[in-house]
């Protein structure tokens, strides 16, 4: 009789190893391919985030220009002083040459589409950023983040998210460009960046209860760090979005010396809750056409999601926010005194100018006439980006028929910052593949 290896004489023969039943042989086999699955999902969001969340810089990113390359020049007939439009017929030409600096949660979004529609519409030089719809934020601000960046390029229009840095955007728009932004109250502008961004604010998480903005507001000190990741979303924004330190002293010279620097630098603040007025000014200013600044507004929160703050809670969220707010007054005051100096009149009837046209747009363009939630916008190049897991931003249907002379008009001024982008041409491969991973995961 032969042996089995290992068997001795007169042992007991090996008992036969049965098989694992077929439906738990499944789950086994499933569970094997979904760690699988899941250890390079991982890896890629790891990958992904090495690429879309920088880490914060404190110091200022320099890419300059090498020795004996020629500046920006202004276009031929164009002053190389800016100096304001004064608005009469044949009195000035438009300007082409700007940069935008885009704050967050001001309406921003709204203004970029003005800019994407005039730029497009006169054949403009955009510089955009590569892979990503943002200029590598919260890092600062630097010439080698533009797509096709080459020594020496020039732009007319720069205009998406960064953390500003004056010397690196002025080389690369002529001397005579011009440099506008725009504020918002800043209290209110904090309970839209809680809401929107609170979820990517890893000491949020710790917040209790229904109501985690009030919470926080009772003792911010208690939970937020200076230095966790995204902490500069829920502290003097505009401070920080404008390239300045958001966690200076209040009492600090340096605070009044920052708003008189960008005081100098920027030729027009614009101002959120007087969006209309604004955009008259800036009008004015660029010597544009009425046209050229009709808007619908974009990424607008819908009504539900815009819990409003009490006055006790607006009073401590303007305290937490005390850097931008003495910016917010500081350039509110300026606001209407340029309002004041253009004519409170002649700013009247513009401003109803606007608003007759705006409405006349709605009607063309907008199926039902008005915004709708995410899951009622039919076409999926019309849907905005989600903040992440919420679907609390609105988006427009656009109506099925539109005459010839408004059809392209319509469409563009209802298109989402994502989509508008990749129709311009933009390299979004980062910001493609994220929305790839939140749709897989319904983030």
């Amino acid at each position: 009789m032969w042996l089995r290896q290992g068997e001795e004489r007169g042992s007991q023969p090996w008992p036969k190893v049965s098989e694992m039943p077929l439906p738990q042989k499944k789950r086994w086999v499933s569970m094997a391919k979904g760690l699988v699955l899941g250890a390079l999902f991982t890896s890629l969001l790891l990958l992904l985030y090495s690429y879309a969340a920088p880490p914060l810089h404190t110091g200022l990113a320099s890419t300059r220009t090498p020795e004996g390359t020629a500046p920006c020049s202004p276009a031929p007939g164009e002053p190389e002083a800016l100096t304001p439009a004064n608005g009469s017929a044949g009195g000035c030409q438009p300007r082409r040459d700007i940069v935008f600096m885009k704050t967050h949660k001001t309406a921003s979004s709204t203004l970029l589409n003005i800019l994407f529609r005039f730029g497009q519409k006169h054949g403009l030089k955009f510089a955009f950023p590569n892979g990503r719809n943002d200029f590598d934020y919260p890092a600062f601000f630097a010439r080698s983040l533009v797509q096709d960046y080459r020594p020496g390029a020039c732009f007319n229009i720069i205009c998406n998210h960064m953390r500003f840095h004056y010397e690196e955007v002025r080389g690369l728009v002529p001397p005579n460009a011009t440099f506008i932004t725009v504020l918002r109250d800043p209290a209110r502008l904090f309970e839209s960046s809680f809401h929107y961004f609170g979820s990517v604010v890893p000491f949020t998480w710790k917040l209790s209860g229904s109501d985690k903005l009030a919470e926080f507001l009772q003792d911010p000190d208690r939970y937020y760090d200076p230095n966790g990741y995204n902490a500069h979303y829920l502290r003097n924004l505009l401070f920080f979005d404008l390239g300045y330190d958001s966690g200076l002293d209040p009492g600090n010279p340096q605070v009044q010396e920052h708003i008189l620097e960008v005081e100098r630098r920027f030729h027009l603040v614009l101002l959120q809750e007087y969006f209309d007025e604004s955009l008259v000014l800036l009008k004015d200013l660029l010597c544009w056409e009425l046209e050229d600044v009709l808007y619908f507004k974009l990424n607008a929160r819908r009504a539900s999601a815009v819990p409003r703050l009490s006055g006790e809670l607006y009073r401590r969220a303007t305290a937490w926010n005390v850097l931008d707010a003495r910016l917010y007054r500081h350039f509110n005051a300026s606001f209407w005194r340029k309002v004041e100096a253009f004519g409170r009149e002649r700013m009247a009837r513009e401003v109803a100018a606007l608003r007759r046209a705006n409405e006349r747009m709605r009607r063309i363009c907008i199926d039902g006439g008005r915004a709708v939630d995410a899951a009622a916008i039919q076409d999926s190049a019309m849907q905005p980006w989600q903040p992440l897991g919420a679907k609390s931003i609105l988006g427009y249907n656009l109506k099925k028929s539109i005459g010839q002379r408004h059809a392209q008009l319509c469409r563009r001024m209802l298109t989402p910052e994502i989509q508008y982008l990749m129709d311009l041409g933009v390299n979004l491969w980062v910001t493609k593949l994220w929305k790839l991973i939140r749709d897989f995961l319904r983030w």
